[in-house]
């Protein structure tokens, strides 16, 4: 413990850092070494809470206790932010652990199926775009493997009127653009 404690810790002063940390640096490091089994660690974490005070000096309330209780406090939150991000670290790394790591034909395959997906979404934008009646006729032909006649009877609408409505669903989505290897664009091809 020192002899001597200031009257407040330091500001941006050079002079008076200097001397708020000759005369706190043995509790702070007994502090910390008190609770870290590692010199490197230690040491750090000591320059972490002198930095932390010095940034802090500002927020020094001399009602609430002296330097050396405020000068703990920060101790305290610097060394267990140190061990909640040490977790944090631990946590993430055995979430990867094990884990390979890509190489180039992963990265392909995986591009791959990006591309192939991307076809997919813009296939069922296209399909979501239709209005009602199109995409009704379209749902229970492609879908749910209805004739035109049974689609046509299930919307209470004439078989002419389903047809056109198929066929005018089918060009609004070719016009989308390719449509992707699905077993409802298969079926809907196969409709045709």
């Amino acid at each position: 413990m020192p002899a001597e404690h200031p009257a407040a810790p330091p500001d941006r002063d050079p002079a008076r850092f200097t001397l708020f940390y000759e005369q706190q640096f043995d509790a702070v490091l007994g502090f910390v070494t008190r609770r870290v089994d590692d010199a490197h660690l230690a040491a750090d974490l000591t320059a972490d809470i002198f930095v932390a005070a010095l940034e802090g000096a500002h927020t020094y309330d001399p009602r609430r206790g002296a330097p050396a209780a405020w000068l703990y406090g920060i101790s305290r939150n610097v060394i267990n932010a140190h061990f909640h991000g040490s977790a944090r670290e631990r946590q993430a790394l055995s979430r990867i652990g094990g884990r390979r790591l890509l190489d180039e034909e992963d990265v392909d395959a995986i591009e791959a199926r990006i591309d192939a997906d991307r076809t997919v979404r813009q296939f069922a934008s296209a399909h979501a775009a239709l209005s009602e009646p199109l995409r009704a006729v379209l749902d229970l032909i492609a879908l749910d493997g209805l004739t035109v006649r049974e689609a046509a009877h299930a919307l209470g609408i004439s078989s002419p009127t389903a047809r056109v409505r198929l066929h005018r669903a089918r060009k609004i989505l070719r016009t989308a653009g390719p449509a992707p290897a699905t077993p409802y664009v298969t079926l809907l091809e196969a409709t045709q």
